[in-house]
């Protein structure tokens, strides 16, 4: 029986690193098909048919006509030629065969485990597949705003679409670290300042998502003051009273970059008090928390003043997924019972 038993958490485990690798490289082919400006290059929800790509020359035209009739093309792309498109067009295809690929990546062993160990599987990775359902729709949800009005796709949707992509990972990564023997560091205090430290990554990922959608990192190439001033001299104080202030790109960029200064400080309150525990299991994450929030910033920096390239905002996003990992590895050692 303990055999059996070792066998199944070792292929759950197996299972649960495939489904991290795949949703982190479909987090990254995300973000570079938003840096590219390719989301809107499949203007069609096919969830079978659009399978396979292009492959003769009139299809190729089929789908770029499709493409001329909305207004990225109209009123932004309109000197694009076909061979300009194909390369849009590859970044959202590879995009959408990721999704379907994860889709099945959780679906098939779902149903093979829950058949050959019963339905408590499906009681508790369920969540993962329903999660994945809804993060396709929110996509084409997504991309339909960018269809008809706008040459780009609605913020706000692109930050529904990036947290729930980073929500699916942390729920399979915290699934996967109840499956290791990893021993609990039981510390006698409130873990406040840790699920705070979580809580302000995942409200910076939504700002971040709102700076993406609005190309609002190419409005202030300039740090640490925002041309001049500190605060933006084309807005007012007086808009953060009014909820249309994430409409505007110049307080949205202020926005992001308070926030990552308010991160700091609850990160530097966080390595104190661990350091004052003398525990080198938690010091050593909490370190490496520390080094990845700073490459972070220091990336954050490197993007805004190189006008938002591609290749530094791309190790941006990168490294964004190794501080909220080790962040949730942190919570995990310092409060949480392993699961059998």
């Amino acid at each position: 029986m303990y055999s059996q038993n070792n066998n199944l958490n070792t292929q759950l485990k197996i299972w649960m690193i495939s489904l991290i690798s795949l949703i982190i490289i479909i987090i990254l082919v995300g973000g570079l098909t938003r840096l590219t400006d390719s989301g809107l290059s499949i203007t069609t929800w096919e969830l079978f048919v659009g399978l396979l790509p292009p492959l003769t020359n009139e299809k190729w035209i089929d789908y770029f006509n499709l493409y001329k009739t909305i207004p990225e093309y109209t009123e932004q792309n309109f000197n694009m030629t076909l061979s300009e498109f194909k390369i849009i067009f590859w970044w959202e295809w590879a995009h959408r065969q990721l999704g379907r690929l994860i889709g099945l990546a959780v679906l098939v062993p779902m149903i093979f485990f829950t058949v050959k160990n019963g339905p408590w599987i499906l009681k508790k990775y369920g969540i993962i597949f329903l999660l994945v359902c809804f993060q396709g729709f929110i996509g084409w949800y997504m991309v339909s705003s960018g269809l008809v009005d706008r040459v780009d796709v609605s913020h706000y949707r692109l930050s529904i679409h990036l947290v729930t992509a980073f929500i699916i990972l942390s729920i399979v990564f915290w699934k996967f670290l109840q499956l290791t023997n990893l021993e609990i560091n039981k510390i006698s205090i409130s873990l406040f300042s840790i699920k705070l430290f979580l809580f302000l990554l995942f409200l910076q990922l939504i700002i971040g998502a709102f700076v993406s959608g609005m190309d609002a990192g190419k409005v202030y190439n300039t740090w640490p003051l925002m041309g001049s001033t500190y605060f933006p001299n084309d807005s007012k104080i007086i808009e953060f009273l009014n909820l249309n202030v994430f409409n505007n790109p110049s307080v949205v960029q202020f926005i992001h970059r308070n926030l990552a200064y308010i991160i700091v400080g609850v990160y530097i309150y966080i390595f104190y008090f661990v350091l004052t525990l003398g525990n080198k299991k938690l010091l050593k994450p909490t370190i490496f928390i520390g080094v990845t929030l700073l490459l972070q910033v220091f990336l954050g920096i490197i993007t805004l003043l190189s006008g938002v390239k591609i290749i530094y905002a791309s190790l941006h996003q990168i490294n964004s997924i190794l501080i909220i990992l080790s962040t949730l590895y942190l919570l995990y050692i310092s409060e949480y019972k392993k699961i059998s």
